[in-house]
């Protein structure tokens, strides 16, 4: 998939209209299991990569023991300052740093997280391999993609009803980014270019995806992610587009509450 700088552009509004409509849609539910898979392991010091607007610090901190420092890092300032208005259980240490350029010290951490956010990495090698130098021997790399969009109800329904819209040029972010690296062999061949030995843990885990009407996925995923600059780019009106994209959701799924299969590759690796 070629990178897309734009891919990776959460200004404006798109950082609040994420928490507020994607958070508790798609992210909630592997905060969750991302935290249960990190409860109970001798984790002093944890780094977040790519902690957005902080959907997993925040399970984190009220999982994890409180002798355990976490350190929840972005790119996107923006993105940061959301999730720091909104706050933790405890105190956490927010810090706007590239995931190519970690500024931490070798083997500083017991482990590693990132949710959704290898695949707007540019460089994942690059990436592994900077996750990798600030771990400590026998430090624990914990990472989920978002599986291909066709296991993920919403962002199918939706990727269609664009096509159709701008048959021409249909958008494709949701598709060559967030649902853009399934590939199982590849993630495995970049481990292994990033420095790990070790082979990792895969596996593919389904959730249930809900909203109270269609118009909260609509909303989520056209103002709340890059795609809103692939429409606007396309001259379209946004409110226009997402009524579209609005109805395209209620034929499939219903008017009323709404319940879609969302689908997650998580993977764990030692260092």
């Amino acid at each position: 998939m070629g990178h897309h700088e734009n891919d990776k552009s959460f200004v404006g509004s798109l950082p609040q209209i994420y928490q507020s409509h994607l958070v508790p849609l798609v992210f909630e539910p592997y905060a969750e299991d991302m935290a249960r898979r990190l409860a109970g392991r001798p984790v002093r010091r944890l780094l977040e990569m790519a902690a957005g607007t902080g959907a997993v610090t925040r399970k984190l901190a009220s999982t994890l023991p409180a002798r355990t420092s976490i350190v929840a890092s972005d790119l996107n300032q923006a993105m940061l300052d959301q999730a720091a208005a909104l706050g933790t259980s405890r105190p956490v240490d927010w810090r706007r740093a590239d995931a190519m350029e970690l500024p931490f010290e070798d083997g500083e951490f017991d482990a590693v997280v990132c949710q959704f956010g290898v695949m707007f990495f540019p460089d994942k090698p690059r990436a592994f391999a900077e996750a990798r130098r600030v771990l400590r021997p026998g430090g624990t790399l914990l990472f989920n993609v978002w599986d291909r969009i066709e296991e993920n109800d919403f962002a199918s329904t939706i990727t269609t009803a664009l096509a159709d819209r701008f048959p021409a040029d249909p958008p494709r972010f949701l598709v060559r980014t967030p649902h853009g690296y399934t590939d199982v062999a590849a993630i495995q061949r970049d481990l292994t270019a990033g420095g790990f030995t070790a082979g990792p843990r895969i596996a593919a885990v389904p959730a249930r995806s809900r909203a109270e009407s269609p118009e909260v996925p609509a909303i989520g995923y056209c103002q709340g992610t890059p795609l809103r600059n692939e429409i606007e780019a396309r001259g379209a009106a946004l409110n226009e587009v997402t009524d579209l994209v609005t109805e395209a959701l209620a034929r499939q799924f219903g008017r009323g509450s709404v319940d879609g299969k969302i689908q997650a590759v998580v993977v764990e690796v030692e260092r």
